[in-house]
């Protein structure tokens, strides 16, 4: 009896040691304690529409509130940028996107030898897939031959699936992808379309072109769930963890909500389709659940911007879309790139939870890397700062004490400050610009500490403060 003891604790000794071994060599080793990872990213949704931050939205958002309690709220959350490019370029390098070329139509946005998130995953044992909106461009565009592959999308950038669509749902051509080729080449034409009682860029709103004929505007957000769903099957049934990275396309125009959400919420047309948004993130969760693999799953929620809401919709609705804000989408200011997010995840992330601290898109490389204990090279990730010890609480402090963010100007955030280096909107708000003149400051600065819809310039009264953020700024852009 002794001798089968003694032989059991040699076995388990040579597990172990074989064990570190393939890690060290790279080998994937199935008892490592990796989560699974679900981002859910939604288009153009405010800050203020869930109702998990803004207790008076006039949306209905019932299942990503009951994502907050089970998780961890972020409330100084930040885009890349305020419009979707470089917001999403931002979110899978790491990289600032005013640092690089962003001419999606023409080209792949991302280059080839840039790291990006799901190609670190994938070096380290992860299944990779994406499901949604890509709108960081192709080889060739923007007359694609739609009889060869499409290169430089998904499937070249890390994923190893992907189903989805090129662009925004309201910029032509429309058609679907799978992998690197369109399901169905755009050989139709659709007119444009627009909502009575709604700006040009609001409502139904998509642009004319051409279309395929397996798409139509409508079906697109519900279509891309069951893909999402679809795709959680199949890489819950892998040993291997996975990524599945689902980008939705609202509430991101046209606004096209089903029938059943008619009606809901006070805000019209576009907290119908809010709800519609929020219910297609309730089939995901659900599936997930239905996996068994929730509890080994960090998931995170949130928007690439901010909405498409004026100042007279706030008005005429009573609904504050981007909560205490200023601005909106394109904006430099807050309303513009400050974004709901959320992370859930069992065991590491206490239910209920809030943080104050500064984060970006671009951290999610970073933070990425410290969940699968992975060192970056040198050149990825050049401006990602990890926040993983704030959503694990064992942080007391931001991650970061500056950031600096993209728009049609430049943004710079240092603790409470916020510097814009010029004066309007810079975005879709009036005024867009203001041109310099005599007795006019050259730019925005503000104390978000106790103006957090940004009303009160101090840029005149704190010049050295400017000239600090400005150098650090042109440090940034000039390293």
């Amino acid at each position: 009896m002794p001798s089968k003891i003694i032989q059991y604790a040699v076995l388990l000794v040579l597990v172990g040691s074989a064990a570190s071994f393939a890690s060290a060599q790279g080998v994937d080793d199935p008892q490592l304690d990796t989560p699974n990872i679900l981002f859910i990213l939604a288009d153009d949704m405010g800050y203020g529409d869930p109702g998990c931050y803004n207790s008076q939205s006039k949306c209905e958002t019932p299942h990503l509130d009951q994502l907050a309690s089970q998780g961890m709220k972020f409330t100084d959350a930040h885009a890349a940028g305020s419009v979707c490019v470089p917001s999403r370029f931002g979110l899978l390098t790491g990289k600032y996107p005013f640092l690089a070329k962003l001419d999606w139509r023409r080209q792949p946005v991302i280059p080839e030898d840039q790291l990006t998130v799901p190609q670190l995953l994938q070096q380290n044992g992860y299944q990779t897939a994406m499901v949604g909106k890509w709108h960081l461009g192709f080889q060739d565009g923007p007359d694609y031959d739609y009889s060869k592959p499409l290169l430089g999308g998904p499937v070249h950038r890390g994923f190893d699936t992907f189903f989805g669509m090129h662009a925004s749902l309201d910029i032509p051509p429309y058609f679907y992808m799978e992998q690197d080729r369109a399901t169905a080449a755009p050989t139709e034409t659709v007119g444009d379309n627009n909502t009575e009682g709604w700006s040009p860029i609001q409502g139904a709103f998509w642009r004319e072109g051409p279309i395929a004929p397996d798409f139509r505007h409508d079906q697109v957000l519900d279509r891309f769930a069951t893909e999402a769903v679809s795709t959680l099957q199949k890489i819950s049934s892998d040993d291997a963890p996975f990524l599945l990275f689902v980008t939705l396309p609202s509430p991101h125009t046209p606004w096209a909500p089903a029938e059943k959400f008619r009606g809901s919420g006070g805000a019209g047309l576009y907290s119908e389709f809010v709800a519609h948004v929020d219910d297609v993130v309730g089939r995901i969760l659900k599936e997930l659940d239905n996996t068994g693999e929730s509890e080994e799953t960090l998931v995170i929620f949130s928007s690439d911007n901010g909405p498409v809401w004026y100042d007279h919709d706030e008005e005429r609705f009573q609904h504050l879309s981007a909560g205490p804000l200023r601005g909106m989408k394109g904006d430099a200011w807050e309303g513009g790139h400050r974004v709901p997010f959320i992370v859930r995840w069992p065991g590491k992330v206490s239910p209920g939870s809030e943080c104050d601290h500064l984060i970006g898109f671009v951290d999610l490389l970073a933070t990425v890397g410290d969940i699968v204990d992975a060192d970056l090279p040198s050149a990825a990730g050049p401006n990602s700062v990890s926040f993983f010890d704030s959503m694990t609480g064992e942080a007391t402090t931001s991650p970061r004490e500056t950031i600096v963010l993209h728009h049609s100007g430049t943004v710079v955030r240092k603790g409470p400050w916020k510097l814009i280096n010029h004066l309007g909107s810079g975005g879709f708000s009036p005024p867009k610009k203001i041109a310099h003149k005599p007795g006019l400051p050259g730019g925005q600065l503000y104390n978000l500490s106790n103006d957090i819809g940004e009303s009160n310039n101090l840029w005149e009264e704190n010049p050295e403060l400017v000239r600090e953020l400005l150098m650090h700024l042109d440090t940034i852009k000039h390293p």
